[in-house]
């Protein structure tokens, strides 16, 4: 059951949940709900993104149907996510050691896109692994630097700097359908998303 928890400074919200795939549409619901009941339903696409992710990456490496639960802090001008488990392996903790680690995973090459910030930490029963998302409307320098840090994770161990405008134009489109095929598994609209995503980019291209 999920539970609210006030606090005057940070906002709290809890979800425990078993890890299996049937659980991550719930985990997707319970934070666009959440995140709208705070105002901060700008985040919402991406805070559901890492959620999966990160209740994904529990299945994968603690197990499926472990305990574990997901917490949503609302904090000064960003939404923090974690998921705590029991398990003591902490995954790669920065962004530069998981572009450099086969075993980070693309979900987490995502999360180190997507976020602000990301790590992980060991805690009484298990470990957590957090992120933070600005709620400050991204800048086109933000965007030029997450899509740098997702086509780095595709180009490895080429960098993105060295290819050419025809392979770069071959990975992006990769990015791009690998993202639309995950959607669609998700249970998303795919064809939805890359409307709405070509009329971000046109409106903020101009």
């Amino acid at each position: 059951m999920c539970r609210c928890e006030s606090r005057e400074a940070c906002p709290r919200y809890v979800v425990p949940f078993e890890a299996a795939p049937a659980q991550l549409s719930g985990l997707r619901r319970a934070v666009r709900s959440q995140l709208g009941c705070w105002g901060a339903s700008a985040v919402a696409e991406e805070a559901e993104l890492i959620a999966t992710e990160l209740g994904a990456n529990v299945i994968k490496h603690v197990g499926r149907d472990v305990a574990a639960s997901l917490v949503l802090e609302l904090r000064k001008g960003r939404v923090r996510l974690e998921v705590h488990d029991r398990s003591r392996v902490l995954p790669a903790s920065s962004a530069e050691a998981c572009a450099e680690s086969d075993e980070c995973g693309r979900g987490l090459h995502l999360i180190a896109a997507i976020a602000c910030d990301w790590g992980s930490a060991r805690t009484a029963t298990g470990k957590l692994v957090w992120c933070e998302l600005s709620l400050k409307p991204a800048g086109r320098q933000e965007r030029l630097g997450r899509a740098a840090a997702v086509l780095s994770a595709y180009c490895q161990p080429s960098s993105t700097l060295g290819l050419d405008p025809a392979s770069l134009d071959e990975t992006v489109t990769d990015v791009i359908t690998d993202l639309l095929h995950w959607l669609a598994v998700q249970g998303g609209d795919p064809e939805g998303a890359l409307g709405r995503a070509q009329m971000h980019y046109e409106a903020e291209a101009a």
